[in-house]
């Protein structure tokens, strides 16, 4: 019944608003007891009466009359002791002797005595002139039961201000939990559905603590969704791009087998094919080999001095034949003393064979593809930059990720290959603390640029 986190709250406040009025009552029955109100009243009663004498000693001390009348007036007694503390005057001569300690009288502290017959009195002392000690008296009014002042006057207006207080908090319990628990609720609830076929995220209620972990679990709910929708992305295209290799394959096999391919040339042309889609499969799995390991950090990179200047003059080398037969202008572009960066060369190498490799394949003849590197301070910036068709700008945004190919109509041809190059290269460049963007505009080229930390990425 009270396992729910409403019934807790409101059993919380109705405990805590028992325990203040409990304290409270506590606290007020130890000030009557140890504050009676009647010895509190007597006590006023004396220091009004040394006032009264000590405005004018003049006309009380050798006054007895008038002593008497301050006395009857103020329901005390009055006594008047000499220098040699002997008793010169006493309002009430017949009542016992009070046993005041007649050399130290002034000291006294507390302020009480008791009288032969153990009657308990209340005094104030005050000192005259020529060594006359003044002293004010009373009998300790007796001790009116504290619980029954306590239950007479206090506590029905305890009770009933503990009622009203009870009632308020089982109120403000009520709107504070539901405040608290709905929103809680809605992640309940939430979590229970999952994974939906829509992206719902919950609202942000409740208290700033409650909005946080909505917020958490709002951004955990979209990073599964979003894990679940590449993993689906990821088989789909991985069968796209599987699937016509493979049926390639299949067909000429099938032709060989069945003597369709029946001239040498047949044969050789069928064999070919088979040799080509193969390979391109296995360069396939590789790359996702590549993509798995980078993403999970297992990737073994070999970090040493690269220097950036060789680097680059070696991709250019190596594609010169192409960009000759395209009909492109490749060409290198870097300062005399650029620095060397720490780096896998051969990761690196990777990185911008691919991009090269896609420039010449989309700019057309007469065009340009340039590779320059410049320092920037604590990071070497590098470019790969391309007078080609560009890349549209709603393409941007998806142009690293997986299987993702600006032109879909072209896929598979022969300027298309898997799409998981620029995420490789991606990859390749976070692993080395750094960081890849691209510049672009349909018609106006691409520009890639890589900024890469001089100092050795921390792991």
């Amino acid at each position: 019944m009270f396992t729910s986190l409403r019934a807790r709250l409101w059993l919380s406040y109705a405990f805590v608003i028992t325990i203040a009025l409990a304290v409270v009552a506590i606290v007020l029955l130890a000030f009557l007891i140890r504050n009676p109100l009647l010895s509190r009243q007597t006590q006023q009663q004396m220091r009004t009466a040394l006032s009264s004498i000590n405005a004018n000693p003049q006309e009380f001390i050798d006054n007895p009359i008038a002593l008497e009348k301050i006395a009857q007036a103020h329901d005390m007694r009055v006594l008047v002791f000499n220098s040699a503390r002997n008793i010169v005057f006493d309002s009430n001569p017949n009542d016992p002797q009070l046993p005041f300690p007649r050399r130290n009288i002034l000291g006294r502290n507390p302020q009480t005595t008791v009288d032969a017959k153990g009657q308990v009195w209340l005094y104030a002392v005050s000192r005259l002139e020529r060594g006359n000690v003044l002293v004010v008296a009373a009998p300790r009014p007796p001790k009116v039961p504290i619980l029954n002042i306590f239950a007479d006057e206090f506590l029905l207006p305890i009770l009933q201000g503990g009622l009203i207080a009870l009632l308020l908090s089982l109120i403000l319990a009520f709107a504070l939990s539901r405040w608290v628990a709905d929103p809680l609720q809605q992640v309940v609830v939430a979590a229970r559905n999952f994974p939906s076929t829509t992206l719902n995220p919950v609202s942000l209620r409740g208290p700033r603590e409650v909005q946080e972990l909505t917020q958490a679990f709002n951004s955990m709910v979209a990073r599964v969704y979003g894990s679940q929708k590449s993993q689906k992305d990821f088989v789909a295209n991985v069968s796209h791009e599987l699937k016509t290799p493979l049926t390639s394959i299949q067909g000429f096999a099938q032709a060989i087998l069945d003597d369709t391919a029946d001239s040498p040339e047949a044969r050789k042309q069928a064999a070919q094919i088979i040799y080509n889609e193969s390979e391109r499969m296995h360069r396939m799995a590789l790359d996702l080999l590549d993509l798995a390991r980078f993403e999970a950090g297992t990737a073994d990179l070999k970090m040493s001095a690269v220097d950036v200047g060789a680097l680059l003059r070696g991709i250019v080398e190596k594609f010169m034949p192409q960009a000759q037969k395209a009909g492109v202008n490749l060409q290198v572009n870097i300062p005399s003393d650029l620095p060397s960066l720490t780096g896998d060369g051969d990761r690196l190498a990777q990185v911008f064979t691919n991009l090269v490799d896609n420039a010449l394949k989309f700019t057309p003849a007469d065009g340009q593809v340039t590779l320059s590197a410049e320092n920037a301070g604590a990071e070497m910036e590098l470019a790969v930059t391309d007078t080609g068709m560009g890349v549209a700008s709603e393409a941007l945004p998806r142009l690293f990720d997986r299987f993702y190919q600006a032109d879909a109509s072209r896929a598979g041809g022969e300027k298309h290959g898997a799409g998981l190059g620029l995420s490789i290269a991606h990859e390749i460049v976070q692993a080395h603390g750094g960081r890849i963007s691209v510049r672009s505009q349909a018609g106006h080229g691409t520009m890639f640029v890589i900024r890469l930390p001089l100092t050795k990425p921390t792991q």
